[in-house]
């Protein structure tokens, strides 16, 4: 029989058709790493949504760009809330026409739970991709989760039994970044790629990837660090700054600061390198401290919010957890010195930074800690999620079948 022609009373099996959304660069890579996962089991599979680059060139039909949707602050969000909602809900009605068999949504959650729930009430199976952290933040945010999600997958193991609690199906797959990172990092292949004299102390400074953070978190940071300049002779700073106007500001705080210009390498990104490299980092609380756990690098978390903001969340109780940094989180211990809002002090941070150029046998210990969690999340976390959603992809059975 020639393809494409079915005999009376024969049902051919139409491809199967998944519908994605990334709104940045980081889910971008985890959508085509899923995707390219989910070929190597349906190969005839369609894929179509929204992505960028990374999706495309793994075989997916953009209807719209992530940059669309990729907004940071709540005046740009406010700004561009009327095209927002319009390409909502021009996307999601495409998506119901299309008719995929799963749709998933990958981080955004300001975007896509609502875009998951409209869907799954109108019969399409739905899937979240990367939890929001509910082991941080009121736990009932888990049961609005589930009433838009038939499925959420999880990058780190304490999600899933927060989920469970209520019912929900939420599965562990790994971190696609510890699948990324080797086990072992080369300090000193960091070092040459990045023009950084080999033997001499290095300190990485990252004081975060927004204006917002930077401005806030900038000024202690450097100022801990020309401490450290003053104390130690031959220490090095190394800082990578996330964008341009990042950059700029830096630069200004940096000049402020006083730090000496020919022990200092300011880099245009270059993150992952820059923590490779170092013997300490000193950075932002955020998913940089998973990435300088995954580098095995000693570090020091510091943090700062609006004031206002920090009395508000204070007042109301919302965080529910007494250690912030991932690595910390993971570990249930004190692995990095968190030094958050008043205590993101100068003072208390050189103080920290010091304590692990000091001791280096606390450095070595660490490393056990380290790869044990290192090992933990790495689990080829596109694989195990392609798994996950295969699941809700074979047909439901049918009455009377075994």
């Amino acid at each position: 029989m020639e393809a494409g022609i079915r005999e009376p009373g024969v049902a051919i099996a139409r491809r199967p058709r998944i519908a994605l959304v990334a709104g940045e660069a980081s889910g971008d890579l985890l959508g085509a790493g899923l995707i390219q996962a989910l070929r190597q089991r349906y190969p005839d599979a369609e894929f179509a949504g929204i992505g960028g680059d990374a999706m495309r060139n793994a075989g997916c039909e953009t209807w719209f760009d992530a940059s669309e949707l990729a907004l940071m602050g709540l005046a740009e969000i406010l700004r561009h809330l009327p095209r927002l909602l319009k390409l909502r809900k021009a996307f999601r009605q495409r998506v119901l026409d299309w008719q995929p068999d799963v749709f998933i949504g990958i981080d955004a959650p300001d975007f896509n739970l609502g875009v998951e729930k409209w869907l799954k009430q109108r019969g399409l199976r739905t899937v979240h991709y990367v939890s929001p952290s509910v082991w941080a933040w009121r736990e009932k945010r888990a049961e609005k989760i589930g009433a838009s999600a038939d499925l959420v997958l999880c990058l780190f193991p304490m999600e899933p039994p927060i989920y469970a609690r209520h019912d929900i199906d939420a599965r562990f797959v790994g971190h696609p970044m510890a699948d990324e990172i080797p086990l072992h990092s080369d300090r000193a292949q960091a070092r040459q790629s990045l023009g950084i004299p080999a033997n001499v102390p290095l300190l990485a400074v990252l004081p975060g990837s927004r204006l917002g953070e930077v401005s806030r978190l900038g000024p202690p940071f450097f100022a801990a660090a020309w401490q450290l300049c003053e104390e130690q002779r031959d220490l090095h700073i190394v800082v990578p700054a996330a964008n341009t106007k990042c950059k700029a500001l830096i630069v200004e705080q940096i000049r402020a600061a006083a730090l000496p210009s020919a022990r200092l390498h300011l880099l245009d990104g270059k993150a992952r390198e820059a923590m490779t490299a170092a013997d300490v980092v000193m950075l932002a609380s955020g998913t940089a401290t998973l990435e300088t756990m995954l580098v095995k690098r000693p570090m020091v978390v510091g943090y700062r919010v609006a004031e206002l903001t920090y009395r508000i969340v204070s007042a109301l109780g919302l965080l529910k957890v007494d250690r912030y940094a991932l690595p910390n989180v993971l570990a249930g211990k004190d692995l990095a010195p968190e030094l958050m809002q008043h205590d993101c002090t100068p003072d208390k941070l050189a103080a920290a930074v010091r304590s692990w150029f000091d001791h280096p046998q606390q450095v070595q210990a660490l490393q056990v800690d380290y790869q044990r969690l290192h090992q933990q999340l790495r689990q080829d976390a596109s694989a195990r999620a392609a798994v996950a959603v295969a699941s809700l992809l074979q047909p439901p059975v049918q009455p009377g079948q075994p």
